[in-house]
């Protein structure tokens, strides 16, 4: 077989419950060329808060190859029975003794490819710096493949561009934002090199606020009291996704490509809603 020239690496932004589960599904059914790697956001995968065993093992089963995360990794406490599984990684900032990992190099068919999960400061809590020991990794990372990908869980917009900016002079091929699950128009690609988003959005209930239930958050907002949030209706679902296409011997990110479309809950697209 000849070895790949160019590498499609297909991000999904936040799975957020069962509706981003059955929007991330059908997505995948209707592709008649499969990317080389699929990448997820999996944190509000259940329920929109956390990831249960069953859940994570739906989603590999539809073709999802890695998962990152973000905050709310822990909201469920069965992950601790299975975060030191290869295929999903939690932030590489999180206290130094927290279980899992946050980066790691992956082996997709003849090509390896490294994945380095972040989470921010700003607006988001009290976390090690996602600067320190930033550069060692890349640079360790590099020495065994030219391709790297990087999720960074963040708030700040300002943080997120900051970060690609190091990112990119440093050698990463592709970088995406998570957690505001709003999908941005910058798709770009930096010092012409890195592909990069500053959020990618989320995946789920089209007709509510960032994935849940419209009442509850108006409540919430209205209120100002503590609010139990549901994840939104599936009668209609969105797919927030973004593809890099990635020169496999230089990591050179030549094409980003946001994927913003509609589905009804039983994953038929739907026209005119997809891509407006």
């Amino acid at each position: 077989m000849e070895p790949k020239t160019h590498i499609e690496l297909l991000f999904f932004g936040d799975i957020v419950g069962k509706p981003g589960r059955t929007a991330v599904r059908a997505y995948l059914e209707s592709l008649t060329d499969r990317p080389d790697v699929v990448v997820a956001n999996g944190e509000n995968i259940s329920h929109g808060f956390g990831m249960l065993r069953k859940h994570y093992d739906e989603m590999r089963e539809a073709g999802v190859d890695i998962f990152t995360s973000g905050n709310h990794i822990w909201d469920q406490k069965e992950v601790f029975n299975f975060i030191d599984d290869a295929n999903l990684l939690r932030p590489y900032n999180f206290p130094t003794a927290s279980p899992g990992r946050g980066a790691k190099i992956f082996q997709i068919g003849n090509c390896e490819i490294g994945v380095i999960n972040l989470i921010g400061q700003v607006f988001m809590g009290n976390y090690n710096s996602p600067w320190d020991q930033f550069e060692e990794l890349v640079y360790d990372m590099l020495a065994v493949t030219p391709i790297i990908f990087l999720d960074f869980h963040a708030e700040a917009t300002a943080e997120k561009i900051a970060l690609a900016w190091y990112a990119s002079s440093l050698g990463v091929s592709a970088m995406t934002g998570t957690h505001t699950h709003v999908q941005t128009a910058d798709s770009k690609i930096l010092n012409n090199r890195m592909g990069y988003i500053t959020d990618t959005g989320f995946n789920g209930s089209y007709n509510s606020v960032i994935g849940m239930e419209a009442g509850g958050s108006l409540q919430r907002l209205k209120s100002g009291m503590p609010t139990r949030l549901e994840v939104g209706p599936d009668d209609i679902l969105q797919i927030n996704a973004v593809k890099f296409t990635i020169d496999a011997k230089t990591g050179v990110c030549r094409k980003v490509e946001r994927i913003n479309e509609v589905y009804s809950h039983n994953g038929e697209p739907l026209q005119p809603f997809a891509t407006r």
